[in-house]
């Protein structure tokens, strides 16, 4: 196999996703014949650092020999079994590992295979419990300016990207958006956590007015991801948690990006404790300031005290370690009850022929071994400080603004005269053997955990190059 003839095969065959396929004409698919730790290689050998974890989804680098042992012995096992009225022990092991690691009193777990699924059960999950309890009017949601849950129709539905709802708005449930605590929208002097209190008013005023048909607030947990990056925050969370009690609204805390260790505790969520935000600096996520939880905070350790419990905790993405689909909703004894009756049609009404499937079930268990005998949270704490450290150049170049970091997540904008700005410094970092997906004019790093320090300093010092070059 060659480059060439990968490139030709998957032109005339495969459409590929989110993407214009005219724009191959001049932009090659980039062909990946193997990969390994931060690495991806073309058929000729060429190597690429994977910078954004393959979508966010590769924790522990490609081809990781602990995770491909766990999946080649459960294939000598049970590759399948459907489980509506079945199940097995991959599934169980993996929902009771999660309910000690979430927070506390989520202890019911459904399965799915994406993100998106997940966020259509928690919307149908929320919707269908309000009827069981005898409101049947309560069937919107809200979800933050600039959010994006998935690309189904009902995740569009909460979804805020403009070119989604521009194509498929005709189709799609209207459903209100309140402002994002982005603090990039900050006033002049006006700290992180003073405009996110000011926005948590703007919600304060909507769930006050609406609250009898609202069934649900969707929120991603400190930061979205599609609106670039945007970071905020927790004491947003903790005020939205508060204000959905007072209105008997549920909170869906959707952690498919941001949760399994990326914001620096397993769980984002975690960070609005009373005690992280005490540890925090008042200008959290303010220009030029790392955000790194405290290790004070407990990070990684699961059971009370530890942050929100939102209602729903959708979990995906990184879960099996960039393997296999798969995604989790997390909910509470109090909503499982609720639907646990003689009648069918109280019960939840969802299924897919793969939900719970046992191989990724055990990539899944072994991300969540490598996590526990590794140490990771901690090891990532130290590893974004040096990142931050080594960063100073690219953070002080006069054309990035709003440098900002989360755990391990950094983005940055830059000022550039291209409008084609994302384009161009995707395929010059290619030549600089660096995989960038830039949003618009931000450009974000999300590698996988295992990166070292040589890797970092590459990948600093080469995005500096191509801003420059950019700029």
């Amino acid at each position: 196999m060659t480059n060439a003839d990968l490139l030709a095969r998957s032109l005339a065959a495969v459409w590929h996703p989110c993407t214009q396929m005219k724009r191959h004409e001049t932009l090659p698919l980039v062909p990946i014949a193997r990969g390994a730790g931060v690495w991806l290689y073309d058929f000729n050998g060429k190597r690429y650092l994977d910078a954004v974890s393959s979508w966010w989804v590769n924790l522990f680098g490609h081809c990781n020999p602990r995770i491909n042992a766990a999946i080649t012995d459960q294939l000598g096992k049970l590759e399948h079994v459907m489980l509506a009225g079945f199940t097995h022990e991959p599934v169980v092991a993996l929902s009771e590992r999660l309910a000690q690691l979430a927070p506390a009193g989520l202890g019911h777990c459904f399965y799915a295979s994406d993100g998106a699924s997940a966020t259509e059960i928690a919307l149908k999950m929320s919707a269908h419990y309000w009827r069981n309890q005898g409101k049947p009017q309560k069937t919107s949601f809200i979800s933050l300016q600039n959010s994006y849950h998935g690309e189904t129709l009902g995740a569009l539905s909460v979804t805020d990207v403009a070119l989604f709802r521009d194509a498929y708005g005709a189709l799609l449930k209207q459903n209100a958006t309140v402002t994002s605590p982005d603090w990039r929208n900050a006033g002049a002097g006006e700290s992180a956590e003073d405009f996110a209190l000011r926005c948590s008013s703007q919600l304060e005023a909507h769930l006050q007015q609406h609250h009898d048909s609202i069934a649900a607030f969707i929120i991603e947990p400190l930061v979205q991801g599609a609106a670039g990056m945007a970071m905020y925050h927790p004491v947003y969370l903790q005020r939205a948690r508060q204000l959905c009690d007072q209105y008997e609204v549920h909170l869906i805390a959707d952690e498919i990006a941001v949760g399994m260790g990326r914001t620096g505790t397993m769980f984002a969520c975690e960070q609005a404790s009373p005690l992280s935000l005490a540890l925090s600096p008042k200008g959290r996520g303010n220009e030029n300031s790392g955000t790194l939880p405290s290790p004070a905070g407990g990070r990684g350790a699961g059971g009370e005290g530890r942050g929100i419990t939102p209602d729903f905790l959708l979990i995906s993405k990184g879960i099996s370690g960039g393997y296999l689909p798969l995604s989790v909703v997390m909910t509470t004894d109090e909503i499982y009850q609720v639907f646990y009756a003689d009648e069918v049609a109280r019960g939840f009404l969802h299924s897919h022929s793969y939900t719970g499937n046992p191989l990724a079930c055990r990539a899944a268990l072994a991300t969540l071994d490598i996590f526990a005998q590794d140490d990771v949270l901690n090891t990532n704490y130290s590893k974004a400080a040096y990142f931050n450290r080594i960063a100073a150049p690219l953070r002080e170049y006069h054309k990035v603004r709003n440098f900002r970091n989360t755990g391990m997540i950094w983005a940055f904008e830059v000022e550039s005269p291209h409008v084609d700005f994302a384009q161009r410094c995707f395929a010059l970092a290619l030549q600089q053997e660096l995989l960038l997906r830039p949003m618009g004019n931000t450009v974000y790093f999300m590698p996988p955990y295992v990166i070292g320090e040589e890797e970092m300093q590459m990948l600093v010092e080469r995005t500096l190059g191509i801003v420059e070059a950019l700029t």
